[in-house]
């Protein structure tokens, strides 16, 4: 009988579920920094371009502070993880990586989770360079909330996820 498919690349299959590195985190984290950022430039341009056909005559580019500009990309980086993590475990980012972040039991976090973790990650990102040191490869974060980011091939999450959602 023929051996089914898998979908994680042979030379993954050695590291499928071990904890991530440093390396691979902070690629996934510069990917959904300007996965934000294209987000805001598009509010942005949205925003001006309503306002454009609102009144063309006077109209002129809204300016922009920035304390206002780090606040919206706080509050829009916060949502998307909280969004990406209790629902599928992986952030754009993480998905390029295939890197997954999971709960203390090894399966998605439920949003109240999702919720400190991104907080955290936001407020201290320079935690993130303890998985660094750890020998478990934790960030700060990841102690604190009790989480882990595994790497993870699989398009879907493990079964165990799902059945804790039902």
């Amino acid at each position: 009988m023929a051996e089914p498919i898998s979908p994680v690349p042979s030379e993954a299959r050695p590291y499928q579920g071990g904890h991530a590195g440093l390396v691979s985190r902070l690629i996934a984290n510069v990917v959904d920094g300007v996965t934000v950022v294209a987000v805001l430039a598009a509010g942005y341009a949205g925003l001006n371009g309503l306002l454009f056909m609102l009144d063309p005559r006077t109209f002129e580019f809204r300016g922009t502070s920035v304390l206002g500009s780090m606040t919206a990309a706080a509050l829009v980086l916060v949502v998307y993880q909280i969004t990406a993590w209790s629902t599928t475990g992986r952030t754009y980012g993480h998905h390029l990586m295939g890197l997954r972040v999971v709960g203390p039991d090894g399966v998605r976090m439920w949003p109240p989770r999702a919720l400190l973790r991104s907080v955290l990650c936001v407020v201290l990102p320079i935690g993130l360079f303890w998985c660094a040191v750890s020998p478990s490869r934790k960030s700060l974060q990841d102690i604190v909330v009790r989480t882990s980011v595994i790497y993870d091939w699989q398009p879907h999450p493990a079964p165990a996820a799902v059945a804790q959602w039902e």
